[in-house]
């Protein structure tokens, strides 16, 4: 399965948060051609090395609807991805965000009734 899907992430710092883009490989947990806005990599590096880095969550959206997850960085390689635990349940959680219709409200599931024991005749 070759798909890849845009993401947004954010690097929570302390004080402040930086934005980024990139393309999410569901097949691996890869995160590609990851674009900051309005920060210069090439001067202050990744933010993941400030000593202010707290984490990294990336979102899928479709239309309203998000989903949000936790993203690892590697600060040897530059490289971001997703574990595969949490990839596995982000591929769960991508699959009912992409197959509801954008902009609608969620309807609710409705479960099938347990049927109940038999009840005993009283005497």
């Amino acid at each position: 399965m070759d798909l890849k899907l845009p993401i947004v992430m954010h690097d929570e710092l302390t004080e402040s948060v930086i934005r980024s883009t990139g393309m999410l490989d569901l097949a691996s947990g890869e995160i590609r051609s990851v674009t900051f806005e309005d920060y210069d990599q090439d001067v202050r590096g990744l933010p993941a090395e400030d000593e202010n880095y707290e984490f990294t969550s990336g979102t899928l959206s479709n239309g309203k609807k998000e989903v949000e997850f936790r993203v690892e960085v590697d600060v040897v390689s530059g490289h971001y991805s997703v574990t595969p635990s949490e990839l596995l349940e982000l591929k769960g959680r991508a699959a009912k965000l992409f197959t509801a219709v954008p902009g609608a409200e969620p309807t609710s599931v409705i479960e099938p009734r347990k049927p109940r024991p038999p009840s005993k005749a009283r005497r």
